[in-house]
């Protein structure tokens, strides 16, 4: 009885791993579209109105027309015009629009830009937010280093790890781990811990 009751629970937990993510992913997917569905519904019902394409597939026309236009604009600012162009209109909206300038520093801040470096693109670490001698440690990213040697780091919150906290932190409590990538971080970070043994392990010296 114990065998069988094992074996069941073990393949309902097999199966849930592989449908959970899907799920997860596929109503991840709806919400989105959902959002941006509604950002461009006065396109897509243009769209309708004087085109053969209906509902759905015409959200999907405007979306591609959308990401076709910032690819072009992408294309202008790398140009001298370009660049003089978005100058000049960036200073305007500064100027004239309320909270423009913090909301360009945040998406350059995460998507990097302009030369900045993204929130995301700093190395790897381990910190002791606790202090140094304090053995409890946290998976962080550096963000900022600063002249005297101190680090500010990025702790992200599982499973979400769009959200966390900041800490400046003196270069005692930031253990750097050069061999791990952001994206094995935030992967360990999403599985809330799962493989970060492997993850901080330190990799084996070459002889």
């Amino acid at each position: 009885m114990t065998r069988i009751k094992a074996f069941v629970t073990l393949t309902l937990l097999g199966g849930l791993a592989v449908v959970l993510p899907i799920a997860i992913f596929i109503l991840l997917f709806q919400w989105l579209f959902g959002q941006i569905s509604e950002l461009v519904a006065p396109a897509t019902e243009w769209m309708q109105a004087h085109t053969d394409f209906k509902d759905n597939f015409a959200r999907l026309i405007v979306l591609a027309l959308i990401v076709g236009l910032c690819f072009m604009i992408g294309l202008l600012v790398k140009t001298s015009v370009g660049r003089w162009m978005h100058r000049h209109l960036d200073h305007w909206l500064g100027r004239l629009a309320p909270g423009y300038n913090t909301i360009k520093d945040v998406v350059l801040q995460f998507i990097g830009g302009a030369g900045s470096e993204g929130v995301l693109s700093g190395p790897v670490a381990r910190a002791r937010i606790h202090g140094a001698d304090n053995p409890l440690s946290v998976t962080a990213i550096v963000t900022s280093q600063h002249p005297n040697g101190d680090f500010t780091v990025y702790v992200p919150t599982a499973p979400v790890p769009t959200s966390g906290f900041v800490y400046h932190l003196p270069p005692e409590c930031v253990e750097i781990l050069p061999h791990v990538t952001v994206e094995a971080a935030m992967k360990s970070i999403v599985s809330c811990g799962s493989g970060s043994g492997a993850l901080l392990q330190a990799p084996a010296q070459e002889v």
